[in-house]
């Protein structure tokens, strides 16, 4: 393998073993438990993230990059804004029946308990994330809604309110505290939020 290669191999074994550390311990997760799970020192962590708070955000990059690329398949261009957000609602549904919603479910909620006990770590994490929704915002802007094309500022806006309805409701779905939300209803509520004229907030900078 070239030196490159067993770089990447490297970083892969090392993002791997801290999903299933960090899922499961959080902050009090061990850079020495996720090097000798990818068979590696912990010196490879900060050769390859240079930091705890590194990996955790290299991580969460790493978890993002593959949902936004399947969320920019089940959401093709020609839509306009209202079958583009049902479409994205309805791939949102399907994946809440995953094989991995537990574990993601678990990921999602130890990463709030890491930003809470370290402020750094939440400012970077949230860094991380908003660079990852600018697939959904272009996603998004230049759509047609009610004889208009949906701004870059609107999408952005709509981004944020869907995220957190969708965040919401996906975590009850696993754990069975929704059960009558299934596909119809996700699609249902992201129209009608999106719907709404306070949110698409036509009156703002429209660069």
């Amino acid at each position: 393998m070239t030196r490159a290669e067993t770089r990447e191999r490297n970083r892969r074994a090392l993002l791997d073993a801290a999903f299933q550390v960090v899922s499961r311990d959080g902050y009090r997760a061990r850079l020495e438990e996720i090097a000798e799970r990818a068979d590696l020192t912990t010196g490879a962590i900060y050769s390859l993230f240079g930091s705890k708070n590194g990996l955790v955000v290299a991580l969460v990059a790493d978890y993002l990059r593959p949902y936004y690329e399947e969320v920019e398949q089940a959401v093709p261009a020609g839509l306009d804004l209202l079958e583009a957000v049902d479409a994205f609602a309805r791939y949102y549904r399907r994946s809440c029946d995953g094989p991995d919603a537990l574990s993601r479910l678990s990921l999602q909620i130890t990463l709030l308990d890491m930003a809470l006990h370290d402020p750094e770590l939440g400012s970077q994490l949230a860094t991380s994330i908003r660079s990852q929704e600018n697939h959904l915002i272009t996603l998004f802007t230049g759509r047609s809604h009610n004889g208009s094309s949906v701004t870059s500022r609107q999408a952005q806006r709509m981004t944020t309110a869907l995220r957190a309805l969708f965040v919401g409701l996906s975590q009850g779905v696993p754990l069975g505290l929704a059960p009558a939300a299934d596909e119809e209803y996700f699609a249902d509520t992201a129209r009608a939020l999106v719907s709404d004229v306070s949110l698409i907030d036509h009156d703002s900078d429209p660069s």
